[in-house]
């Protein structure tokens, strides 16, 4: 027999603190920024402009009182929601949001997490119909799809699992007010704090729940990139599709190395018969030292001598590919494409002419982008300064690098 539905209440879970989603100077995932407005603003207009949804608590972090009420400032229902603060763990926090829930006496409540902004009014409708179908647990969750495998704390798969019947849980998550409270008390003094979602107290409570079709759309946002994802779903939804404007940055650098006695320079990867040598700690190359600083440059990865120091004994002579290699990599693994590469050469001698392809072929073979993308150039200083009376050897680059959107 369906149990009447006299009133249901919400608690909106967001006391965690979002280690994951990136820089914890930007602050916790619910309050960044999706869209123009914080993730839980999103979440809270969703509950709050559903119709049969009554008292709200909103289960927050000591720390984050200025930031809920610059979340909830811009919506016109913000005096129903009711805050209280979190515990340490998920399962305490929800607990105390129920305590706090339990003064409206409401006969159901919905259960959610304040970072599943995507929420519609279609989920809320099937876990609400599923209460008044007579369910005292509701859980929406869609069937996991990929296959699945078990590993060891090495990451050493030690089988596959089947995926027959088995879900993946969402929220919110539906329940009788008064069953599922009782069940939060007694975990509380009876068992472990390590329950991850409500569904699972109730089942240790001996609930029965039954589940709902979940969404694809509902988003949990727990890492950096679900930020961009979000921003961009919540975009388009609102109907203020994002401009996708490119991330391009460039970065220069120059470097210059003196010319002593010797009988050969190497310069942008190519070794050139020369009657002096560059001096330095390296090879020298001041073509490919520039290159380096100016790649570097565009993932604010500081210089070459932050990550080659001169003082370092392992780099004497040391081949400046090794470098260029390097900051290529310290470019990919911050999301960057290179899509161009130019150095300039300012010498008197050696001629560079006859070298440029090989210099353009050394640089697409160590940056690993094509020869068209490579650009080498030379010039004279006039005869003028230490350039023009063959001192030394000077060189400028300019490195222009793509960055993925979520790097941004």
């Amino acid at each position: 027999m369906a149990l009447e539905m006299k009133s249901v209440g919400a608690v909106i879970v967001a006391a965690g603190r979002g280690e994951r989603a990136g820089d914890p100077g930007n602050g916790p995932k619910q309050y960044r920024d999706v869209a123009g407005r914080p993730v839980l603003s999103w979440t809270l207009e969703r509950f709050a402009s559903h119709p049969a949804i009554g008292p709200i608590v909103v289960v927050i972090h000591p720390d984050d009182e200025a930031l809920f009420a610059t979340a909830v400032a811009r919506l016109p229902v913000s005096d129903r929601f009711r805050t209280v603060f979190g515990d340490r763990t998920r399962q305490m926090s929800v607990r105390r949001g129920l305590e706090a829930l339990a003064a409206h006496a409401p006969s159901h409540v919905l259960i959610h997490d304040g970072v599943r902004p995507f929420v519609d009014v279609a989920m809320i409708d099937r876990v609400l119909m599923g209460l008044r179908d007579g369910g005292d647990a509701i859980l929406p969750a869609q069937a996991v799809n990929d296959t699945l495998k078990a590993a060891t704390i090495g990451r050493r798969v030690i089988r596959t699992v089947s995926r027959e019947n088995l879900y993946a849980a969402q929220t919110p998550q539906g329940f009788a007010f008064a069953p599922i409270l009782e069940a939060h008390r007694r975990a509380a003094v009876s068992a472990d704090d390590g329950f991850t979602d409500d569904a699972s107290i109730a089942e240790w409570a001996d609930m029965v729940v039954r589940i709902v079709d979940g969404s694809t759309d509902n988003l949990k946002i727990t890492l950096r990139e679900d930020l961009a994802i979000a921003d961009r779903k919540m975009h388009r939804l609102n109907g203020m599709e994002k401009p996708v404007l490119p991330d391009v940055r460039t970065g220069n650098g120059y470097d210059v190395h003196a010319l002593v006695p010797g009988s050969q320079v190497t310069l942008c990867g190519v070794a050139i018969d020369h009657d002096k040598t560059l001096s330095g700690h390296s090879d020298a190359d001041v073509g490919y030292h520039a290159l380096t600083d100016a790649l570097l440059a565009t993932c604010g990865a500081g210089d070459i001598g932050d990550h080659f120091p001169p003082t370092d004994e392992k780099w004497r002579g040391a081949a400046s590919r090794i470098f260029l290699s390097s900051a290529r990599d310290i470019v990919t693994k911050a999301g960057g494409t290179i899509m161009n590469a130019d150095v300039t050469l300012i010498c008197e001698a050696p001629r560079i002419g006859p070298h440029r392809s090989a210099m353009r072929a050394a640089m697409a073979r160590d940056l690993q982008i094509s020869l068209a993308r490579c650009s080498v150039k030379a010039t004279t200083n006039e005869r003028i300064g230490f350039v023009g009376r063959e001192e030394g050897i000077a060189a400028i680059a300019t490195a222009t690098v793509v960055y993925s959107e979520i790097d941004r």
